[in-house]
């Protein structure tokens, strides 16, 4: 398994390798843009120049971009719901221009929305977005907590999603563990990893899979609650993430850490921690 963290662009796209080598990254995570607002500029061509020259004298790969916080595709009554779509229309262009094979979304809150309206709402977005960016861009559905209104929490969810999606060459998944473990999929032990792998694969199918979110829970088995926290001081704790990384049928993906910090110090614990785990 390839081991990576999600990068800050702070400071622009010609330090994100820098910082990803620093954390010994095999594979990286990064947004193209401020996560927080709807606001973009067009990328500059020096940075982007510079971006896919360090990643090409690098050995990351493969590299993921990763949606902003605020696009919701999840309900078509949400005033935001054209402007989301947009979103990732930006993002499905900007991911080709930085050389990253896939884009990572949430799927979103239903809000007033019937779970069935959801899935719908979702899967046009998708098309839309499809339709109208025209590229090769891999779309990852991040799988959600259940927090709230949220939906993409259960795989029969996110299936439902996939079915409706036309471009179904051009669909997959990134499992977030701490997530999938919040909304009730225990991944803190052989018997119940191996019946998540299982109930993930007779639902969605392994072959949709392409990344793992490696993050442990602040929060308990099925709270809801969506709480990253550092590798093996959290819920699913260290004999999770051992059985996990090691799985025949997961040892293959990348994994991305998103877990909590404050200066480079805790990348690099978890980045020592998680290598710890394999097995020799």
């Amino acid at each position: 398994m390839r081991f990576g963290f999600h990068i800050s662009i702070s400071g622009g796209f010609s330090k994100v390798v820098e910082k990803a080598e620093i954390r010994g990254c095999e594979t990286l995570q990064f947004f193209s843009r401020n996560p927080r607002g709807w606001r973009y500029d067009a990328l500059n061509p020096d940075e982007v120049k510079t971006f896919h020259a360090s990643v090409r004298s690098s050995r990351l790969f493969p590299i993921f971009l990763h949606l902003p916080y605020l696009p919701n595709i999840a309900s078509r009554r949400s005033k935001f719901y054209p402007r989301s779509i947009d979103s990732i229309v930006i993002d499905l262009q900007r991911a080709e221009q930085l050389g990253a094979p896939y884009l990572i979304i949430h799927i979103g809150h239903r809000m007033e929305s019937s779970e069935g309206e959801a899935v719908e709402a979702v899967a046009w977005a998708v098309n839309q977005a499809f339709d109208r960016a025209r590229n090769s861009t891999f779309l990852l559905l991040e799988n959600t907590a259940g927090q709230g209104t949220e939906i993409g929490y259960e795989f029969g969810q996110i299936k439902k999603i996939i079915e409706r999606v036309e471009a179904q060459e051009k669909i997959g998944i990134c499992l977030d563990i701490a997530h999938a473990f919040e909304a009730g999929y225990d991944f803190s032990n052989q018997d119940g990893i191996e019946k998540s792998i299982e109930s993930f694969d007779q639902t969605i199918g392994l072959n949709r899979l392409h990344l793992l979110h490696l993050n442990d829970s602040k929060t308990p088995l099925g709270s809801r609650k969506d709480r990253h926290w550092h590798i093996g001081e959290g819920y699913i704790g260290l004999d999770g993430f051992r059985y996990l990384i090691n799985h025949p049928s997961l040892n293959h993906l990348p994994g991305i850490m998103e877990t909590p910090r404050k200066d480079t110090v805790e990348d690099l614990k978890n980045m020592k921690v998680i290598r710890s785990l394999i097995d020799p």
